[in-house]
């Protein structure tokens, strides 16, 4: 018999218009009562709903985390009870009757035995950032779908503005695309406004920009425009805000942050969404690989009668997962550093996209270490993973060496450390995988 560990616990079924409670006490014999009710999701009826369960001496309420509808409730019983927000998938009811009651009832159970998960929510100021980090990296990508319209529309006047200047969003490409929107059509006057580096393809540039513009893609041209500025206003004072929060939450988050901006490819505001994600507390998380299975950059374990099947990532944090990706491709471009031996290394039998997810996962690994740990990052270098089997990578240099027709000879020279003795001065901790 399973035992049980909270005699008194509840358990919601939430939905957008209400919400149904089941709670669960148990008396001195061991006998148990279920008591259910339905509330709407006003904030009145919620507040009641709260002392309906108080009144039974509830300790532990669960709820499924349907959509966003589970975050009026969480605000009204957070510091009230223990609030357990679990997934969706962990709480699938047995073939059979489905109805609100059940399922209500059905969560208090499993919540009575101490069958389910909590899910991660972090303090209110943390949840603030995030809010922010979120909200900036949506703005972000509706940029970049402004961008891509505004080369559209210019592939549509035959102008090649982008192919010369490689950035629409500079000042030599907005100054160029502010003129052609006010009426300029002289390609010699519109190259003379180029700045910097551009100044010496004013040639290319006035070649660029000999095209068919109409008072229509004029019209088009001030829309897009407009509405970049305007997001470009929006990205700036989210900026600000988002400043603002960390200078009001306590110093650890900052030194949180200051730490993940050492790490190659990670920059300040990277560094702000993976604080904003995970957290400081690194405790909940029992080791390294249980913080990447979370944030969905770790291969998944789908194995069937002795044979391994398809590993491919589960879902998990979607926004630490972008953060993390964009992190390793930037990674991908710094010089002589371990993530990026790493990264060509996978991409050159796995692709770029799995060797990217990969790259994520080793920065999250080392984050967590020095999140945990309070350590500043520790390179590796270029020629670490050589490093590691010396010998195999010789003979992988010497077969490719007789592929192209050279006879090789190894002489080994004497070196101060061998591979081993190389390893064991390497703080243990940021030895991470090799591959994703």
């Amino acid at each position: 018999m399973i035992k049980v560990l909270y005699p008194n616990c509840a358990g919601l079924d939430v939905h957008k218009k209400f919400v149904v409670a089941c709670r669960v006490r148990m008396d001195a014999g061991g006998n148990t009562q279920k008591q259910m009710r339905k509330f709407s999701t006003m904030r009145a009826d919620l507040e009641e709903m709260a002392k309906w369960l108080q009144e039974s001496g509830s300790t532990h309420v669960a709820m499924e985390s349907s959509g966003v509808y589970w975050k009026p409730i969480y605000n009204i019983l957070e510091g009230l009870f223990e609030v357990v927000l679990v997934n969706a998938q962990a709480i699938k009811r047995m073939p059979g009757r489905k109805t609100d009651m059940k399922d209500a009832e059905w969560i208090a159970t499993l919540m009575q035995h101490g069958l389910l998960q909590g899910s991660f929510i972090p303090e209110r100021q943390q949840r603030e950032l995030r809010d922010l980090t979120r909200y900036h990296q949506s703005l972000v990508e509706e940029r970049s779908r402004f961008a891509n319209r505004l080369q559209k529309l210019l592939e549509d006047t035959n102008l090649k503005l982008g192919s010369v200047a490689t950035d629409l969003q500079g000042v030599s490409a907005q100054a160029i695309l502010r003129a052609i929107a006010q009426g300029e059509t002289d390609p010699k006057t519109l190259a003379e406004m180029t700045h910097g580096s551009l100044r010496s393809k004013r040639n290319e540039m006035e070649q660029a920009l000999v095209g068919t513009v109409s008072n229509h893609h004029r019209f088009m041209l001030q829309q897009l425009l407009t509405q970049l500025d305007f997001l470009n206003q929006q990205i700036t004072q989210i900026d600000a805000r988002i400043e603002e929060q960390l200078a009001n939450m306590p110093a650890p988050f900052e030194k949180a942050v200051q730490l993940l901006d050492t790490i190659p490819g990670v920059n300040r505001p990277l560094a702000i969404v993976i604080v904003a994600e995970i957290g400081i507390d690194m405790s909940r998380f029992p080791s390294d690989r249980h913080i990447t299975a979370w944030a969905g950059v770790a291969p998944g374990n789908n194995e069937t009668g002795g044979k391994q099947r398809s590993g491919k990532t589960r879902h998990g944090n979607e926004h630490l997962e972008t953060a993390l990706v964009l992190a390793a491709h930037a990674a991908a471009r710094t010089k002589q550093t371990y993530l990026r031996s790493l990264y060509n290394r996978l991409a050159s039998r796995r692709g770029k996209q799995r060797a990217a997810v990969a790259v994520g996962r080793t920065i999250l690994q080392a984050a967590y270490f020095m999140l945990k740990n309070g350590e500043t990052f520790v390179e590796l270098g270029q020629d670490y993973l050589d490093k590691l089997d010396r010998e195999r990578t010789a003979k992988r240099l010497v077969r490719r060496l007789k592929k192209l027709g050279f006879e090789v000879n190894l002489i080994e020279q004497d070196t101060a450390h061998t591979s081993d003795e190389y390893l064991r001065a390497l703080p243990n901790q940021l030895l991470l995988p090799t591959t994703g």
